[in-house]
């Protein structure tokens, strides 16, 4: 018995030494690769600096009215996920990128996540860069709490909202956070455990966007930089308190534009999250829905559409 509780133990010795060097020798490839990916990692916009650390802002085309992108949790580079949507309007309208603390090229940082920081970073980035409201805000799925919170504090900021899939307080009130999941992705990101499995870094942006194949090798060069950092990680966590105090608040009383998928991605099942949004439009003083025969990111996949609507629906606000 005692023989083989002794191979037992240098059995689980020998393969934790296994793992051990395995681990060793993908996050010594993962450090490889970042050094080589380096000289891609290069700003597509302009960096400003919030409170000491510096966040990405990417603009294009011209207009009075600013349209402001707004990224859901995780999108590891929002500037690259809205591109195949921005690029049909940046022709009659000023196109603006937000990349919050943790994504794209802004830094990742260690500070409250709660919607009140996330909010005034965003106002702060944009007056640093010199981009004056009033804004449409254009929030996909998560952000759709901040724009709501920005609308409630700000309203002469704010003209109207095209939610892409944008998530609401009503969404939030039974959602489970796998906390244990989210630490794991944000392990196996650092290690460089995602160079594993390629497909991962295969975005709906990538797969169904316009981008080039500069564009989609940018996005996997940030991928490997931007996916579950810790500054995503706290927020996630934030957002239960963050909707909770967006529910609190008044509705604002502006246009709201909703485009919303079949549920797929959005962790709600198709009727539940279809039931959340038009629940929610009838809250809604001035609000109309457009349903979409696709996943969560929706504007890497209907951008045409959308595109078209989101155009008539700023020229009515306009007038």
């Amino acid at each position: 018995m005692k023989r083989i509780t002794k191979i037992m133990i240098a059995l689980i010795f020998a393969i934790s030494i296994i793992i051990g060097l395995l681990i060793a020798l993908i996050y010594i490839n993962h450090k490889i690769n970042l050094s080589k990916e380096d000289k891609n990692f290069i700003p597509m916009g302009q960096m400003v600096n919030v409170n000491g650390h510096y966040m990405h802002i990417y603009t294009e085309g011209k207009g009075e009215v600013p349209l402001v992108f707004m990224s859901g949790g995780g999108t590891s580079s929002p500037t690259l996920d809205f591109k195949s949507l921005y690029s049909l309007l940046s022709d009659h309208y000023r196109i603006v990128v937000i990349e919050k603390f943790g994504y794209g090229f802004s830094d990742i940082v260690n500070t409250p996540r709660d919607i009140d920081s996330i909010l005034n970073d965003t106002r702060q980035a944009l007056s640093l860069a010199n981009i004056k409201g009033p804004y449409i805000l254009f929030p996909h799925s998560m952000s759709g709490l901040e724009a709501l919170y920005w609308a409630q504090l700000y309203p002469k900021e704010v003209k109207g909202i095209v939610g892409l899939d944008m998530a609401f307080p009503k969404a939030y009130e039974n959602y489970k956070i796998n906390t244990p999941l989210i630490k794991i992705s944000s392990v196996a990101s650092k290690l460089g455990i995602t160079r594993l499995i390629p497909s991962l870094s295969e975005s709906d942006a990538i797969k169904y966007g316009t981008l080039t194949d500069d564009e989609k090798d940018l996005y996997k060069t940030i991928f490997y930089r931007r996916t579950a950092t810790s500054t995503m990680l706290n927020e996630v966590l934030e957002a239960k308190n963050n909707a909770k105090k967006v529910s609190q608040n008044t509705i604002p009383n502006i246009p709201v534009l909703m485009f919303v998928s079949n549920g797929i991605g959005t962790g709600w099942n198709e009727n539940d999250w279809k039931k959340i949004q038009k629940t929610t439009a009838k809250e809604l003083k001035n609000s109309q829905i457009i349903y979409l025969n696709c996943s969560h990111y929706v504007h890497d996949i209907e951008y045409k559409k959308i595109a078209k609507l989101s155009s008539n629906f700023i020229k009515k606000i306009k007038r």
